[in-house]
């Protein structure tokens, strides 16, 4: 599964929203996404992504929600 996709599966389940480290945590735990490298996903890699698709994602008080 591509990070992003990833990202609004976790995302769809917590409707209040989360901060990038909770949702790579959250990725990690459920194996969702495999780096390349074999390496965790990070919370810098989440927060790229969701500034990659701002038409998906929206950033609020320090937590991250889908854009639907």
């Amino acid at each position: 599964m591509k990070i992003e996709e990833a990202i609004v599966c976790v995302l769809a389940t917590r409707g209040n929203g989360l901060n990038t480290e909770q949702i790579a945590a959250e990725i990690n735990r459920l194996g969702l996404h495999l780096r390349k490298d074999g390496q965790p996903v990070s919370g810098r890699q989440v927060y790229a992504i969701v500034c990659h698709f701002p038409q998906m994602f929206v950033k609020e008080e320090g937590r991250i929600r889908l854009m639907i």
